[in-house]
């Protein structure tokens, strides 16, 4: 996967990121706000001050996903319509950890 498509599905999976956390953040009690920046960034700040930042790392062509309990890349797996993003320590799928964080912070 050359940079272009890595930067292709890497703005996609974090656009289908910031879907669920707009739906998510609509109920009242969800606990956190967020903030979609520049480069590819996502911020989660939860109630508690403690934040989650969520990115694109071109030059690794991971996702990187940083939370209170450590960071996590997430390389691109299968084909360009069909793109998993899987940690590469332990193979846990991005949104799977994401919710785990988020639901821990």
């Amino acid at each position: 996967m050359d940079e272009q498509e890595f930067n292709r599905a890497a703005d996609a999976q974090l656009a289908r990121i910031e879907a669920a956390l707009e739906i998510a953040s609509a109920a009242d009690d969800s606990g956190f706000d967020f903030e979609t920046k520049p480069g590819g960034v996502i911020e989660i700040e939860c109630d508690n001050g403690s934040k989650i930042i969520i990115n694109r790392h071109a030059a690794a062509r991971e996702i990187w996903l940083a939370a209170r309990s450590g960071g996590f890349h997430f390389r691109p797996e299968g084909t360009a319509d069909a793109i998993r993003w899987v940690g590469t320590r332990d193979g846990e799928e991005l949104m799977v950890a994401l919710a785990r964080v988020l639901a821990e912070q």
